[in-house]
């Protein structure tokens, strides 16, 4: 049991405190917090042009900066969209865990977390619909079953995990970018800013979740686990390569770009990049 580990030095629960805490002083009203322009200009970077899946690639020098601007923009809504769709998993698995055996601990931080996450999940989605008028559909392959046995929970952490991460490299990066607009640069802001709490209980439930499982696991269901978090992480990253998002930014074949950018050497770059700190914990925790 997860309650079992964390009693043995009670490291998680200091951690759970003062995360605990933090939200508490923390705490923002998002309904009143953002002052939503009716536009925002087209001509001029929606996402950091560092972060866009074409950057540095030949698609990318093959394209006018007007080009480049508007796929910014639809990049910017299908990573909003990303989150919105990110974030209704997580809040349904941790509803399904709340004060339940073996969550009895965490369970008063998950009470903030769902808060949070529900708070996030609204304002993506109001930008995505106020900005782009649309929220773009959620990938194939999202909903790939996780196995139902003792590895359960363990698998749920490390997705909900491995998807923070990756919103939060772009969260932090573009909280700080002063091409991009002030409403564009605060949701990103405000949104890294929760993710860090987030992100440090993580880290904690999922070593806790491995460090179970691992004293009842075979080697190969250990490589099958692996495999399993590996794969997710692949799906996660490619699905900020979007030909919906490239045939809405006026590419004339958006799968053909979409392979190209897949098949090339800065995808794999991009790839390392985005997960850097992520592949190193996993790997310190022995679960890739």
């Amino acid at each position: 049991m997860v309650s079992k580990l964390i009693d043995q030095d009670g490291r998680f629960l200091e951690i759970l405190d003062r995360l605990t805490t933090k939200s508490i002083d923390d705490y923002y009203n998002p309904y009143k917090l953002f002052e939503w322009p009716d536009s925002l200009p087209e001509e001029m970077w929606w996402m950091s042009p560092e972060l866009t899946t074409t950057h540095g690639t030949e698609a990318a020098r093959r394209l006018t900066e007007k080009e480049l601007h508007a796929l910014s923009r639809y990049e910017s809504i299908n990573f909003y969209s990303l989150n919105v769709h990110g974030i209704r998993e997580l809040l349904i698995e941790v509803t399904k865990r709340i004060h339940t055996t073996g969550f009895e601990t965490p369970s008063d931080f998950f009470h903030h977390f769902i808060g949070e996450e529900n708070e996030h999940m609204w304002f993506f989605a109001e930008f995505c619909l106020r900005y782009g008028r649309k929220i773009y559909r959620q990938p194939a392959g999202a909903n790939v079953e996780i196995p139902r046995s003792n590895v359960e929970s363990l698998l749920v952490f490390a997705r909900i995990l491995i998807f923070e991460e990756l919103v939060d490299h772009f969260n932090s990066r573009m909280a700080l970018d002063d091409r991009l607009h002030e409403t564009i640069r605060g949701i990103n802001r405000i949104h890294h800013q929760d993710e860090s709490r987030h992100i440090a209980f993580g880290r904690e439930l999922v070593t806790a979740l491995a460090a179970d499982v691992r004293q009842t696991s075979t080697e190969e269901e250990m490589r099958d686990i692996a495999g399993y978090i590996r794969r997710y992480m692949t799906y996660s990253f490619e699905t900020l390569y979007s030909p919906q998002v490239y045939r809405d930014a006026g590419i004339k074949d958006p799968h053909g770009l979409r392979r190209q950018l897949l098949e090339s050497p800065q995808r794999a770059e991009f790839e390392q990049s985005v997960y850097r700190k992520t592949a190193k914990y996993l790997e310190r925790t022995g679960l890739i």
